[in-house]
């Protein structure tokens, strides 16, 4: 039965979802945008710079290195700065790089580049999934995540049409169309950092829009059981040392080294298909994120349903497998397109479930240490996956060849859930114990 402090609770997280979501969401989409734009301006960079396969894969998985390294300390000043400053720090910065990658002349700038553009937007999304465990009871989180990655997906809808219009402006005022699309989308980062800073209150606590008695449930709510009040080694080990916090990590790896690979690439092998305009390249790329999109609404649905949320992890990365599987079988151009935009619904639909499982169990400082270390793991994988796609497409002269290696890893990937769902038993059985031996406790 619903009592007067669950109405009051489920008030203020509505409230909290329809004022929070939208700033956050467009600072991730501006993120989303401003790493991937890359992937349309490769066949141009190649023709203009003299770019190679595999100097464009290292450049393009470079981001992700620096973006790594400096996650946890970025997250760490986070949570002694607040989320409202360090958030529009990180956009106007990363804004400000990604413009000025239309300076790049040649490889060595590239590189340097894109290593500036990782290390000014490290800590982003750790920060967003902090911010989820401060306002969110973990009952909310997986639909919570689910709707800030809704940000992504719409960027790879809206983001791509937008960047293939941006480069054909080629030749306007001097400029190539590679040049005016990391111009225009950078300097609109700058504003979406603006943005952040007159509109994200810290904590529930700060927010003008709620009443005291609503930041307290907030509070309270988001708290939940998790062991923050535990101090050294044992927060220590609840944020890097859990089986499962390691686990997680490992498919995050393998997660983001498939996504990254295949995302970075799918322009170029649209264009070894037939498609010659960059703005037609951008529309059909844009389709990845209506697959998107409908993956990271109905899982997290499915998971409110049926509460079993490692279970579904499971059956995406299977799902992932066997779609990568038919599109190295497929010889049908329509039908290698469509099986990438499937592969889509499942990478991206399983990442609410994942970070929904990866908060359990943390909140304060253990969370934001936690939550960045599993992305700084996790990350590498956007650094290894388009440099070896890169590498093995050089080698072999084929963009489908790349394939059998993503199939391999997504193999790798699919034996890791059971693992973890052992993990999260144990953990579970573990905390059992430890409330039985609580004297008064029930």
């Amino acid at each position: 039965m619903t009592n007067a402090k669950d109405l009051l609770h489920e008030t203020a997280t509505r409230k909290a979802v329809v004022r929070l979501l939208p700033v956050l969401g467009i600072a991730y989409f501006m993120s989303y945008v401003d790493r991937t734009n890359i992937a349309l301006a490769k066949t141009a960079l190649e023709a203009d710079i003299g770019l190679s396969a595999a100097a464009y894969g290292l450049g393009a998985g470079l981001f992700f290195l620096s973006y790594a390294l400096l996650e946890v300390p970025s997250n760490l000043v986070l949570y002694r700065v607040g989320a409202r400053l360090w958030i529009s720090r990180i956009a106007v910065t990363w804004g400000a790089v990604s413009a000025a990658m239309m300076f790049v002349q040649d490889e060595w700038s590239f590189y340097l580049l894109r290593l500036l553009l990782g290390a000014s937007e490290a800590g982003l999304f750790p920060a967003l999934m902090y911010l989820v465990t401060v306002w969110f009871s973990q009952k909310h989180r997986v639909t919570v995540v689910g709707l800030i990655y809704t940000a992504p997906c719409i960027a790879i809808f809206i983001g791509s049409p937008i960047g293939g219009a941006l480069m054909e402006l080629d030749g306007l005022g001097g400029l190539q169309g590679w040049q005016w699309m990391f111009l225009v989308e950078g300097l609109a980062t700058v504003v979406v950092g603006a943005v952040v800073w007159f509109a994200l209150p810290n904590r529930p606590v700060d927010a003008k829009w709620l009443t005291e008695e609503e930041a307290a449930a907030l509070t309270e709510r988001a708290a939940g059981d998790a062991a923050s009040s535990q101090s050294g080694h044992s927060r220590l080990r609840l944020a890097f040392g859990r089986p499962a916090v390691l686990l997680l990590a490992g498919i995050y790896v393998i997660n983001q080294a498939i996504s990254s690979g295949v995302g970075f690439n799918f322009p170029a092998l649209l264009q070894s298909l037939g498609l010659k305009s960059p703005f037609l390249i951008g529309v059909v790329a844009g389709g990845g994120g209506i697959a998107g999109l409908a993956g990271v609404l109905f899982f997290p649905w499915l998971a409110r349903r049926y509460h079993r949320e490692v279970v579904l992890i499971g059956v995406c990365a299977g799902a992932g497998v066997l779609v990568m599987t038919g599109l190295l079988l497929s010889t049908n151009p329509v039908l290698s397109v469509g099986l990438v935009f499937l592969a889509n619904f499942f990478a991206l639909g399983t990442l609410p479930l994942f970070w929904s499982v990866a908060m359990a169990r943390m909140s304060g400082l253990v969370a934001a240490a936690g939550l960045a270390f599993i992305n700084t793991v996790g990350i590498t994988g956007g650094f290894v996956g388009p440099y070896v796609y890169g590498l093995v497409e050089q080698e072999t002269g084929s963009l489908i060849a790349p394939y059998y290696v993503i199939v391999a890893v997504g193999c790798v990937g699919l034996a890791l859930v059971p693992a973890l769902a052992v993990a999260m038993r144990r953990e579970r059985n573990h905390d059992r114990a430890g409330a039985a031996s609580v004297p008064g406790s029930v």
